[in-house]
């Protein structure tokens, strides 16, 4: 990544999923692994099951979760493979845009405040 690179649109879509606290919360409902439908994460966070499906959406347009189909269901799950890959573009996007104080060159920490 150079420094005139933006973030893709991916890591972008994985930012915009997690900058909602109803998706934050959700997806500590998958904490363990847990594999969940639908009405099983509307029932615990108490949104509605259309809320809960468009909320879903974001998620795994973001990479967050997975879904598969099982029966009439679809059951979903954290990726953390696909996590994985998005933290680690964002820490390369950020260390070339922001290098942490540690690394800047010497007598230059970073913007004042």
């Amino acid at each position: 990544m150079t420094t005139t690179q933006a973030l893709d649109e991916a890591t972008q879509g994985f930012l915009k999923a997690l900058a909602s606290e109803t998706r934050q919360q959700m997806l500590l409902l998958f904490a363990g692994d847990a594999e969940l439908t639908v009405g099983e994460i509307a029932t615990r966070s108490g949104l509605s099951q259309s809320t809960t499906s468009e909320q879903l959406a974001l998620l795994r347009r973001g990479g967050l979760v997975t879904s598969r189909r099982d029966g009439k269901l679809v059951r979903y799950r954290v990726d953390p493979e696909a996590m994985g890959v998005r933290l680690q573009q964002l820490q390369a996007y950020l260390t070339v845009c922001c290098p942490p104080a540690s690394l800047a060159p010497t007598g230059e920490t970073g913007p004042p405040r």
